[in-house]
């Protein structure tokens, strides 16, 4: 048990981090690399008749779409738990994100350089909620970034959101994201709380 210096036990802490972005962007790879648990997914085959709506151009191979959302769960320490959800990222499944945003620190907006514009949804809607988000480019199969800074250009983000380079199949990758949105989150609160925190 944790304890704040009296007599009392310290309650537990919980942050909840969104992972977002296109489909076929690694949401649910990236979930699966982080959580210590099993983790929760809502992955049905893609069906004949999705694939009237899901653009598959750059992910062919992919078989499987996530209908709800992915969950997982690390344990910073046994009173301060991270919770993961992913999200849809087809449109069909957008009206799912306002529940599943609600009480979030931040997000991690993921994007496939092969498909930058599938990110753009996810993006615009964090800017919308004034979300904390950062953008992680998922590196498949080794292929080379591009320059951050065109990136950057081509999405039209601020100099304030941070963009990093991340491997959604390595833990420790995603790890070094989510820091950098945990930062970038709580500099988002100091600066909006006039540097009261």
């Amino acid at each position: 048990m944790d304890y704040d210096g009296s007599d009392r036990v310290a309650a537990p802490v919980a942050v909840k981090i969104l992972v977002a972005g296109g489909f076929g962007a690694g949401k649910t790879t990236l979930v699966g690399s982080l959580t210590e648990i099993q983790p929760l997914r809502t992955e049905e085959d893609l069906s004949d008749a999705g694939t009237l709506v899901d653009e598959l151009a750059g992910v062919e191979g992919k078989q499987t779409t996530t209908v709800a959302m992915d969950f997982g769960r690390i344990a910073i320490h046994s009173g301060l738990w991270v919770y993961l959800f992913g999200m849809p990222g087809q449109q069909r499944f957008w009206f799912m994100w306002d529940d599943l945003s609600s009480g979030t620190l931040g997000a991690v907006v993921l994007a496939d350089t092969r498909r930058l514009a599938d990110c753009f949804p996810a993006i615009d809607y964090f800017e919308r909620r004034d979300t904390p988000f950062i953008v992680a480019l998922n590196c498949f199969h080794g292929r080379r970034f591009p320059d951050l800074d065109e990136v950057r250009r081509a999405l039209g983000i601020e100099a304030r959101v941070p963009i990093v380079s991340c491997d959604a199949r390595e833990g420790r990758s995603c790890r070094d994201a989510l820091v950098v949105l945990v930062e970038h989150a709580i500099d988002a609160l100091t600066a909006s709380a006039g540097g009261r925190y």
